[in-house]
């Protein structure tokens, strides 16, 4: 193993910045805010505002769903 302490030092710094990285995640919330956020955008795509722009955007979605059914 001519490269084994190279793979071991990468190893241990690629470890570290992780860690770090997690650990700055966790001091400032990270997760609370991202989880708030993903409820919010669910709770937005599920109502009849975003069902209507979807409809609006791409009115031929029905008829690809049925050429698909009909295939």
């Amino acid at each position: 193993m001519k490269f084994l302490d190279w793979y071991l030092k990468i190893a241990v710094v690629s470890a570290f910045v992780g860690a770090s990285m997690e650990m700055f995640m966790i001091k400032t919330n990270f997760y609370d805010k991202v989880t708030v956020l993903e409820t919010e955008k669910r709770a937005w795509e599920s109502s009849p505002e975003a069902q209507a722009i979807r409809e609006a955007l791409n009115p031929w979605r029905k008829n690809d769903a049925q050429a698909r059914k009909n295939s």
